[in-house]
């Protein structure tokens, strides 16, 4: 099973944090690969219209921000830099090697920086 699925909020979708599905908005099923890579072409190219900021990679995994849209951190005790991501998972995990694309690993510069210890100061 192959998703496409939407997030908000403060962590880039390549994270994979514990709690990473609560920032889910969308989630799109499809049984075939090329069906689901339509979707996440389609998806990616409406992100890229609606946000000059954006970092893309070849496993499909991609994050778009205007620069400051911040989100409060508790943890951090600060604001963050919120981002729109977009993903196409197998079966809840990144794509295997054969099934990544090139294409899609681009950026239009340097993600913004992030100063939170809520995964560091962890003991």
């Amino acid at each position: 099973m192959y998703r496409v699925i939407t997030m908000s909020g403060y962590d880039e979708p390549w994270w994979f944090f514990e709690d990473w599905q609560k920032d889910i908005q969308s989630v799109d099923e499809y049984e075939d690969f090329y069906q689901a890579l339509k979707k996440y072409k389609s998806e990616w190219l409406k992100m890229a219209k609606s946000y000059k900021e954006f970092k893309s990679q070849d496993d499909l995994l991609a994050a778009f921000w205007r620069s400051g849209d911040e989100i409060w951190c508790e943890e951090c005790a600060g604001y963050l830099q919120r981002y729109q991501s977009l993903m196409l998972l197998e079966d809840w995990h990144v794509l295997p090697v054969e099934k990544k694309r090139w294409a899609y690993g681009k950026s239009s510069g340097e993600l913004p920086p992030k100063f939170c210890n809520k995964f560091w100061d962890k003991k």
